[in-house]
């Protein structure tokens, strides 16, 4: 039996699962973590990673590690995605981590996470021809689906966090700063070479903001669990609505919506306004919540790698 630990920076929040892998390759996950870390917070045009930030990404590394460090037959997985791949000061960032919490990074490239989030959903949805989406902090990765083999992929550098700060929808938001975000989305998606290929597509969508969106939702038709989303889906004209909701109240009114955490109200604006332009470009009409993404791509990877009965 192994011990398999993904650790995961992503540029919004930290997270750590653990699974344990029996000899003929069957894996369960038995622990998970979250820790709203931020990382990309202020890194703004410099593309610079910020001491307070970095100090709250290694305060969570340090609280996962006191959990794994328990168990026997270890083995940890430690991956970082868009913020620190655009860091300027990426390297130091890597040194630092190795030397306060003894974990090697290895910096996912915009592609490497797209075929991550491919390879971790494509066994969790029953469908032939969708895109997946994800949407992070500090990028969102799309990948064209037909016939269950990714056909196209590709990462832009837009998320969350980088369009909240940027155009100023954390709080209240104003026509004109509204006006310049839709503008920016609509120009960089627009420029994605093959999106046309997958017009009228299902979209499947992974990342926190697009959790937020399913969960208010389920909380909206009084679900019992808000949390096992895998095939939950919505149309077109119901996240069109919630995008309205939350657009139409100030950050003090979001947080007293159900379904949304409060440490993500200040970034739902910005992590749900990519995917309503990418649904506008497609004329997509349904929407596909996923739990598979990066690390479960990744723990396919390893399985297939080193049990050869998976």
């Amino acid at each position: 039996m192994e011990n398999l630990v993904i650790v995961d920076i992503g540029s919004n929040s930290a997270r750590m699962s653990i699974y344990r892998i029996e000899s003929d390759g069957y894996c369960v996950e038995i622990k998970r973590s979250k820790s709203d870390s931020r990382l990309s917070e202020g890194m703004g045009k410099e593309k610079m990673l910020q001491p307070v930030a970095i100090n709250r990404t290694i305060n969570a590394l340090k609280s996962f590690k006191r959990i794994y460090s328990a168990m026997n037959n270890t083995t940890v997985i430690t991956i970082a995605t868009a913020a620190v791949r655009q860091a300027e000061n990426q390297k130091a960032f890597i040194r630092k981590v190795r030397k306060k919490v003894g974990l090697d990074i290895r910096v996912l490239s915009g592609r490497e996470e797209a075929y991550y989030d491919y390879l971790g959903v494509v066994n969790k949805i029953k469908m032939n021809d969708y895109m997946v989406m994800d949407i992070g902090g500090a990028s969102i990765e799309l990948v064209r689906v037909q016939g269950k083999k990714r056909r196209d992929l590709i990462s832009l550098p837009i998320g969350a966090v980088n369009i909240s700060e940027r155009f100023k929808l954390n709080n209240s938001v104003h026509a004109a700063d509204l006006f310049n975000a839709q503008r920016f989305l609509k120009e960089n998606i627009h420029r994605v070479p093959w999106l046309k290929k997958a017009d009228h597509y299902q979209l499947v969508v992974l990342g926190g903001a697009a959790r937020s969106l399913a969960r208010i939702n389920r909380s909206y038709q009084h679900f019992s669990n808000s949390d096992n989303l895998n095939g939950y889906h919505l149309n077109q004209r119901q996240v069109m609505g919630t995008y309205e909701l939350l657009l139409r109240k100030n950050l003090h009114n979001r947080k007293e919506i159900h379904g949304l955490e409060n440490e993500r109200a200040d970034i739902i604006l910005g992590g749900l306004l990519p995917l309503i332009t990418v649904i506008d470009e497609i004329d997509s009409r349904r929407i596909v919540f996923s739990e598979g993404g990066v690390r479960e791509g990744l723990i396919a990877e390893y399985l297939k790698k080193h049990y050869r009965h998976y």
